[in-house]
């Protein structure tokens, strides 16, 4: 399928290593440029980095053509080279590539004073071992000094001073004599001396005094030697990652980079990841019992979180992760080393914690609750103007009548009132109507001999035997129907 035009090989591993160097950042060597116009010249060239060929195009005006047939072709070469090339061997190919790619990764992972995120990672490691070696010896000195002047482990809680104490006094006999105010405060020192005087420890001989002496000073030149790690670790944290150290601070920063294993290892990982980086047991054990996951890892000693009421912890450590992810790709990826991201990252966080320490229940954002009221139209009230008209006074005049307020009344205690008393309603409801319906009678009653009188007045014939009820029987409603179909048809057929 192919046969070979033209060959040239590199004179040593320098060379071959500087146009590896090129052809990784997408550039062609000096070697193929000469090569290239030797025997390309007015032909099309295959390559496997459309990249490459876009540079080669620009710089020597050769066509070249990059898709899968290229890419194809390409991996029939390499795997035939030594068939394509007389006096190659296989045994031969293999030391070479080998030799080739350990010089390549030697030249990628030159030494860089700006990132060097290993001295973090050690520094920080040596940081938490050394707290552990001072919380162990100062506690050793509280027990072994204890027994001679036990009230004293209760007057001085930090471990530095009482170290220091222990140093300066020796015997507690001493403490009556000395001055301790480079060493404790006021309050202190007077309460020290106080307890010395009516101290219930045993005596301690002067052999034993020189030992817990010497653990003191140990314990000092830890904490001193302690301080300048500490000062050590801001300044490579502010160097390395300083928009990182902005929103988390160096200790929180540093020990997720030693988490990650590196900046570079970490700006790989989403926001989500950087949240729970720590508590993967527990994380793990969630996820195989069923139950919530965790919400923050190393990140919850962040000052932003702690400032945090419990109920927002979650929210601002979900917050603080998405930012610190963001901080830690500049910082890892970005040219510039100022913190200002950073800062105005920051700055944001504390905003939104505000909000949320400030907000009303309710007004979530996202949720349902917190969308906006709609309310009713009111023609009487303009847009911040307050009403036009005088507001709607109560009508009394519009009352419903006492039969309607008795029915509805006596309705909505039968529908509240239990299954037991409904009876008792029941036989109450006719009474009720009935005394709702006497005044309505007599009213009727009135007219009647009002009506009458002036009847009498005028000279008209009164039915004296009407009854006083105006309401008329069955029998009567029956006769006046019959009447008045009569008087109906007798009115019809005079019409015809």
């Amino acid at each position: 399928v192919v046969s070979l035009k033209a060959f040239s090989k590199f004179e040593n591993t320098a060379e071959a290593l500087e146009a590896a160097t090129k052809l990784l950042e997408s550039a062609p060597s000096k070697g193929l440029r000469k090569f290239l116009r030797a025997h390309c010249d007015g032909e099309t060239l295959g390559v496997a980095d459309s990249k490459l060929g876009n540079a080669i195009k620009e710089k020597l005006k050769i066509d070249c053509v990059h898709n899968n047939a290229v890419m194809e072709l390409l991996r029939g070469v390499r795997t035939q080279l030594t068939e394509l090339i007389s006096g190659l061997g296989a045994q031969d190919l293999a030391p070479m590539s080998l030799g080739l790619s350990h010089s390549l990764s030697r030249y990628k992972l030159k030494f860089s004073a700006d990132k060097v995120d290993t001295m973090i990672v050690q520094a920080i490691g040596l940081l938490d071992d050394l707290d552990k070696e001072l919380n162990t010896y100062a506690m050793r000195v509280r027990e072994w000094y204890g027994w001679h002047f036990p009230e004293l482990t209760k007057i001085i809680q930090d471990n530095i001073m009482y170290a220091k104490a222990v140093k300066l006094m020796g015997d507690r006999a001493n403490a009556a004599k000395l001055d301790f105010s480079e060493v404790l405060p006021e309050g202190v020192e007077t309460e020290l001396k106080e307890a010395a005087v009516i101290s219930m420890g045993t005596e301690i001989s002067d052999l034993d005094l020189m030992n817990i002496k010497d653990l003191c000073d140990q314990v000092l030149n830890l904490s001193e030697y302690r301080a300048q790690l500490y000062d050590y670790l801001k300044s490579r944290m502010n160097t390395v990652a300083p928009n990182l150290t902005a929103l988390v601070g160096e200790l929180v920063g540093a020990r997720l980079i030693a988490h990650g294993g590196s900046l570079i290892n970490l700006a790989k990982q989403p926001g989500s990841t950087v949240q729970i980086l720590g508590a993967e047991k527990a994380l793990f054990r969630a996820l195989k019992t069923k139950h919530s996951t965790p919400k923050y890892g190393l990140i919850y000693h962040a000052s932003l979180v702690g400032q945090a009421a419990p109920k927002h912890k979650g929210k601002i450590s979900r917050s603080l992760a998405a930012k610190a992810a963001l901080a830690i790709r500049c910082d890892a990826l970005g040219d510039d080393q100022d913190n200002s991201m950073g800062l105005e990252n920051r700055a944001k966080l504390e905003a939104r914690l505000r909000a949320l320490e400030g907000k009303e229940l309710g007004r979530s954002a996202g949720s349902a609750k917190g969308k906006p009221k709609i309310e009713v139209y009111d023609k009487d009230r303009k847009k911040g103007a307050g009403l036009i008209t005088p507001a709607k006074t109560y009508n009394p005049a519009a009352d419903s009548v006492l039969s309607q307020i008795t029915n509805t009344a006596a309705l909505d205690e039968q529908d509240t009132v239990p299954k037991k008393k409904k009876k008792k309603v029941e036989a109450e409801l006719p009474q009720i109507e009935k005394a709702a319906e006497v005044p309505a009678i007599e009213a009727k009653k009135e007219k009647k001999k009002k009506k009458k009188k002036a009847d009498k007045e005028a000279g008209l014939p009164t039915n004296e035997n009407e009854p006083e009820n105006e309401e008329p029987t069955e029998k009567e409603k029956k006769k006046h129907q019959t009447e008045d179909v009569e008087n109906a048809e007798v009115g019809e057929k005079k019409k015809k």
